[in-house]
């Protein structure tokens, strides 16, 4: 019989830090590499598109394998292609030896699908969405960070810096898996096959469902955000790089309360209570911001600070959610954490997608808000779903399966 090993904290949102980080850090980078490699902007850019493929691919793989062979070497070998690629990437003298390295980096992510299994192998609910929400703060922290952080780099010693930086980044989380995190799956799956079989459960649960589709809305409208937000200061005007940034960074200020909120009061709060709330509040806050466009305000934060609700919706929802997920079925919590985070990532792409069809840079103000506000209201109606699932869960006999719902 093992006792419970709760993986350090600071190693966990190291971990996930790292595994959002290579996204965009180098995003400054993209015309310089195109530049030195003599490639079209168009086909360099497949760096950013294509890493979003490996990583929603790499979600399902690492889970699932997690769970047939233990945290710790998953995240090992993860870590080791990571730490190569990076290296190949910085070494690269044509585009498609920079992109077929740059895919190989997606295998990073695997650090936060094992954070949040370790987080399940050794935590309940109420404990898991508390360290959950800690460590999901790496993500909103990171990409807010990471591309000033590759733009200096770039400046002053060239865009090869990046991927070397990676690289000893890259050799810092194994050591960190190595020395700290120990493992913590005692029960791992005797075959893959149990892994398919839990995909197929999970396939069959409104809960699970649900609570995915919850977060990909929730999801969608950060990345809309993100796609769009540049566009809406062209059509404000006056706004300048650096204002733009600030601005930009209040919506993950806002996750990073979110999360605090969530870590400091899961105990005394249900996981519907937290997601209502944060729904609720993403929507007023689009309200707002289209009510304030309507009146024909034009300052930016009549734009920026009703966004500050995205994050902060998104901080309440994405923790506890992550958690309710990876209690559908404990035994098999990579599985789940790696399907849940693929279809997430998937559905917020597509989101994403056809906001950047929709938003224009006449409309934008206008028309982001409401693409934001549509997904948002999916998102919530999401979250309505879920309190009535989770209420005719509560009413069926102790033993049934979560899964079987």
């Amino acid at each position: 019989m093992h006792a419970k090993e709760v993986p350090p904290l600071a190693v966990l949102v190291a971990l996930s830090a790292l595994a959002v980080l290579p996204i965009n850090m180098f995003v400054p980078s993209l015309p310089n590499i195109a530049k030195d490699l003599h490639a079209d902007f168009a086909l360099v850019n497949l760096a950013v598109a294509g890493y979003a493929i490996a990583i929603a691919v790499t979600h399902l793989i690492a889970g699932a394998l997690s769970d047939r062979f233990g945290r710790r070497p998953i995240a090992l070998v993860a870590l080791a292609i990571f730490t190569i690629a990076s290296l190949g990437c910085s070494l690269a003298s044509d585009i498609e030896t920079f992109l077929c390295c740059r895919l190989f980096q997606g295998t990073v992510i695997a650090g936060y699908a094992v954070s949040l299994a370790a987080i399940r192998d050794s935590a309940d609910d109420q404990t898991a969405a508390s360290r959950i929400a800690y460590v999901s703060s790496a993500w909103a922290v990171a990409p807010m960070l990471g591309p000033a952080m590759g733009g200096l780099l770039d400046a002053h010693f060239g865009w090869r810096a990046n991927f070397l930086v990676f690289a000893m980044l890259g050799i810092a989380g194994l050591y960190l898996v190595i020395f700290h995190l120990k493992e913590t799956n005692f029960h791992r799956t005797t075959s893959m096959g149990l892994q398919l079989s839990a995909y197929g459960e999970l396939s069959r649960s409104a809960r699970f469902w649900t609570y995915t589709f919850c977060m990909a809305f929730a999801l969608g409208s950060l990345y809309a955000f993100l796609g769009g937000a540049p566009l809406v200061a062209a059509q404000l005007g006056g706004i300048s790089s650096t204002a733009l940034g600030f601005y930009m960074g209040m919506v993950p200020a806002g996750f990073i309360l979110g999360s605090y909120l969530v870590g400091h009061a899961s105990s005394r709060y249900s996981v519907t209570e937290f997601i209502l709330t944060g729904r609720v509040l993403t929507c007023l806050g689009l309200v707002v911001g289209l009510l304030l466009v309507a009146s024909g305000v034009t300052h930016p934060l009549a734009f920026f600070g009703p966004c500050i609700f995205v994050g902060l919706g998104n901080g309440l929802t994405m923790p506890v959610a992550n958690a309710r997920v990876l209690s559908l079925r404990p035994g098999l919590a990579g599985s789940a954490s790696g399907l849940a985070a693929a279809l997430t990532v998937m559905g917020a792409g597509v989101i994403a997608f056809f906001s950047g069809l929709l938003v224009t840079t006449s409309n934008a103000h206008f028309a982001l808000l409401g693409v934001m506000l549509l997904s948002s209201a999916l998102s919530l109606v999401a979250a309505i779903l879920i309190t009535y699932a989770e209420k005719k869960s509560a009413s069926r006999p102790p033993g049934h399966s979560d899964c079987a719902s």
